[in-house]
């Protein structure tokens, strides 16, 4: 007899958990999108440093630091940093001269831009939890704890697989 595949890990595209969430990240999102940059002049990436830094950088926070916990790579972190320092929402420091070590922190404007764009964001996101009722929504809220943690285990399963590289037109040892 046959065995039937488990919810999220089907035989066809639209049954992968992870496709479907990339699905609902690219629909839903698309309002946070056009705010963050028709009305702020920020990409979404922009956004996520921005916002990760009031949630976790009070005094400050490393360039590793904040690649960390936005959970992007540290060139995607620097590309973004780079870009936020320049529209001025965000600053760098060098602690005592020492060029190895910068810390990054929020301007004026960019803690006025966080203000101003994160109620809109959760707004945003209620809107789309209100199609689940406050039980749907708990048990939702528990399984993608469930589902981060898995993820967070398999990372480390995928350690010996190659690195990405986007340059290169063929698979390894093709």
């Amino acid at each position: 007899m046959a065995q039937t595949p488990s919810p999220g890990a089907g035989s066809v595209l639209d049954d992968l958990l992870l496709y479907r969430l990339s699905r609902l990240l690219s629909v839903g999102g698309s309002p946070v999108i056009r705010l963050c940059e028709g009305r702020f002049g920020i990409t979404r990436r922009e956004w996520r440093v921005l916002a990760t830094l009031v949630e976790h950088g009070g005094k400050g926070l490393g360039s590793s630091q904040l690649a960390e916990l936005a959970q992007l790579d540290r060139a995607r972190t620097s590309r973004a940093v780079g870009s936020l320092v320049a529209k001025g929402l965000m600053s760098r420091s060098q602690p005592g001269g020492d060029r190895r070590q910068v810390i990054l922190r929020l301007t004026d404007a960019g803690h006025a831009i966080h203000a101003e764009l994160f109620p809109m964001v959760r707004e945003i996101n209620a809107q789309l939890m209100a199609a689940l009722t406050p039980q749907a929504a708990q048990q939702f809220d528990e399984s993608l704890a469930r589902l981060q943690a898995r993820a967070q285990a398999l990372v480390s399963t995928v350690a010996d697989l190659p690195k990405a590289d986007r340059r290169r037109r063929t698979p390894s040892g093709a």
